[in-house]
């Protein structure tokens, strides 16, 4: 659980709907919407190119948890991971806790 709770802090989601359904079990879902919106602006700060997309070393300058789970997130092994890839390993990490 503080796991999930650490990663759910340097990643991020797109949607408030993602925040409540993502939220573990107990947390208050103001809480996971503060959340939520600090790390889709630690995001956007990360991405300096501004494309929408975060390079490995982006992600390791500005969001060192994503670097950690990069592959992970980087489904496609495209070099580079977008915020609904991030979304969509929250969710998925967030369903087996």
């Amino acid at each position: 659980m503080k796991k999930f709770v650490a990663i759910a802090l340097l990643c991020c989601a797109s949607t408030v709907t993602f925040a409540q359904t993502a939220a573990p079990q107990g947390m208050n879902p103001q809480r996971m919407e503060r959340m939520v919106q600090q790390l889709q602006s630690r995001f956007a700060s990360a991405n300096t190119t501004h494309d929408g997309k975060l390079t490995r070393e982006q992600a390791a300058a500005g969001m060192p948890m994503v670097a950690q789970h990069f592959d992970e997130i980087d489904t496609q092994k495209a070099g580079y991971i977008t915020l609904p890839q991030i979304e969509a390993f929250m969710q998925e990490r967030g369903a087996a806790h």
